[in-house]
């Protein structure tokens, strides 16, 4: 007769942050329909704590930024917005919320003005998309367009074509 114990050794708990950092980031999404900002808020803070420098945390800055934004704390959300595009600036809408957040605050000139003297090509797309934004949309058309043209190997370039299609489309 052989005997067998029911009893399993426990299971070792092991952290996974970046599993972790999913997780925070979806029950922030869930707080945020049910609109419990402040609680979202936090989950978007965990998971960026959980995740800090990966292209995934890109997400949760954002997420972050467009809670921020939506309660009407603008100030707050812009450095989610400028965070996220550090980490993976090619999702145009990372782009459009920082915009949108410059021209809320009043900053648009400044920003003008700063990315004018800047070479770099992100800042090109930013001071692209700030012209349109702020009724300039020749001028924007042309630098989103200098910018495909240049830089034709950029994840961002084919989203960057289709948004100036649309522009021209509707604008011009």
């Amino acid at each position: 007769m052989v005997f067998c114990s029911g009893y399993r050794k426990p299971h070792k708990y092991v952290i996974e942050a970046e599993k972790d950092a999913f997780y925070h980031n979806n029950v922030g999404l869930n707080y945020l329909r049910d609109r419990i900002y402040y609680a979202a808020i936090q989950e978007f803070k965990i998971a960026i704590s959980l995740s800090p420098s990966t292209q995934a945390s890109a997400i949760f800055y954002n997420n972050l930024g467009e809670t921020y934004n939506f309660i009407g704390y603008p100030d707050q959300a812009l450095p989610c917005f400028e965070d996220a595009i550090k980490l993976y600036g090619l999702n145009l809408k990372y782009y459009f919320n920082l915009i949108n957040c410059y021209i809320n605050q009043g900053l648009a000139d400044v920003k003008i003005r700063e990315f004018k003297a800047s070479q770099d090509v992100y800042d090109r797309i930013k001071l692209g998309i700030l012209y349109i934004e702020t009724g300039e949309v020749r001028a924007g058309v042309n630098i989103l367009d200098e910018v495909c043209i240049s830089e034709p190997d950029l994840i961002i370039t084919q989203a960057l074509k289709q948004y100036i299609k649309q522009v021209i489309e509707q604008k011009l």
